[in-house]
């Protein structure tokens, strides 16, 4: 399970994100529903700022194996961001 904390001025929580959850969330990305839509909901506003940008394509193959390698490692900390203004976010496994 994956924990993700956030300590800001006066708000403490802690989201603790399952793994099965994460999986769920890749292959939503990874559809191509998704990205399709996701293109179109961002094309209106490229144009306007004049940016010539698509959204790559999320393999869903090449993702989760490496979700399924990071339950070897629990414990460790993958991101630790601390901002001037006192807020803090850790993401652990």
């Amino acid at each position: 399970m994956m924990h993700v904390k956030v300590k800001a001025k006066d708000v403490r929580f802690t989201i603790p994100v399952p793994y099965a959850i994460l999986n769920l969330v890749i292959s939503i990305l990874s559809s191509k529903l998704f990205q399709q839509n996701l293109n179109k909901w961002t094309k209106e506003h490229f144009e306007r700022n004049k940016i010539d940008f698509t959204f790559p394509l999320i393999d869903k193959k090449m993702l989760k194996p490496i979700v399924k390698e990071l339950k070897n490692y629990k414990g460790i900390v993958l991101v630790d961001v601390k901002a001037k203004d006192g807020t803090e976010v850790k993401v652990k496994l």
